[in-house]
């Protein structure tokens, strides 16, 4: 049975784990960050996202305390996220390629 597809906020925290374990904060300056601020994420929108994903068991979490001795919640891609981070960067490059085609052939016209 074929999965799901993924929303694009999922997509974009996958790909944002799939470079190093982060915690709620971080992803959302980190977003912030890559995308000069065209993606100001909130944690109504932040946790959600991630509680789905971590029940995909396409993320993980665990506690870890912080310098500031403040325990943290933090988020890594498992291999079945890794997996699915590909197939849906497949899939988004695809459609964004042929939206990309539309609007050049109507700027032809």
């Amino acid at each position: 049975m074929k999965r799901q597809s993924i929303e694009h906020t999922q997509l974009l925290l996958l790909s944002l784990l799939s470079g190093r374990e982060m915690y709620g904060y971080e992803m959302i300056l980190e977003l912030a960050r890559r995308s000069q601020n065209v993606f100001e994420m909130k944690e109504g929108t932040l946790y959600p996202a991630l509680h789905a994903l971590e029940k995909e068991r396409l993320v993980a979490a665990y506690e870890r305390e912080a310098p500031t001795g403040r325990v943290r919640k933090y988020y890594r891609i498992t291999a079945a996220g890794r997996s699915c981070l590909a197939a849906e960067k497949e899939a988004w490059q695809k459609y964004a390629g042929a939206v990309d085609a539309v609007l050049r052939a109507e700027a032809a016209v």
